[in-house]
């Protein structure tokens, strides 16, 4: 009798079984994932702030733009949550039956989702400075706690990837991927603090 496969779809359950699965220690579930589920909650912070802006700011094509790249991200980072858990099955496979040359080669597909967490959370901090300048009071609350849910995301992600890197034995690969993230983070930081003065100015 051939094994029963059972594949979880982690996107698809709710606030107390995603977060229950994410505490359990022997859960497949790891950083990426609950980056990504704030990564996708800080773009629907957007979304609301920017379905705000285009009451107030009819037939603006940026305000437009920048909704539907919001929801776009929205989507995306929702799918993350599950490919996340798919990016460290190369990992998993040659910690259990490879070398040392298989797992190190493993190592780079496994941060793959976390370094896409890092790079798009910069994206939407960009997008939402950008909607400040239309976005009325009521919505500029929508966008600190936009800029703050992407940074913890990105924070987090790092965190993961410098872990998982720092086990590598390539010292170029090692520094490249601290530094590149330190970068990427000092740049979304800026641009951060940048939109949460202005909210702090509105509320």
């Amino acid at each position: 009798m051939a094994e029963t496969i059972k594949i979880e779809i982690y996107r698809q359950k709710n606030a107390e079984e995603f977060t229950a699965a994410l505490a359990d220690p022997d859960s497949r579930l790891e950083t990426g994932s609950g980056a990504a589920a704030t990564a996708a909650v800080a773009a629907a912070f957007l979304c609301r702030a920017a379905g705000l802006t285009a009451r107030t700011a009819e037939e603006n094509e940026r305000v437009a733009y920048i909704a539907r790249n919001a929801e776009i991200l929205r989507k995306y980072m929702v799918h993350l949550i599950d490919e996340d858990v798919h990016s460290r099955g190369p990992l998993r496979r040659a910690m259990n039956e490879g070398g040392a040359q298989e797992i190190e080669a493993a190592r780079q597909p496994a941060v793959s989702i976390a370094r896409e967490i890092v790079n798009m959370m910069g994206q939407l901090i960009d997008l939402a400075g950008e909607l400040a300048a239309f976005c009325p009071q009521e919505g500029m609350h929508f966008l600190a706690a936009c800029a703050e849910l992407a940074l913890a995301s990105m924070r987090a992600s790092r965190h993961y990837i410098v872990d998982m890197s720092d086990k590598s034995t390539d010292e170029t690969y090692r520094y490249i991927n601290r530094r590149e993230n330190e970068m990427l983070l000092g740049a979304a930081s800026a641009s951060a603090e940048k939109l949460l003065a202005a909210a702090e100015k509105q509320l």
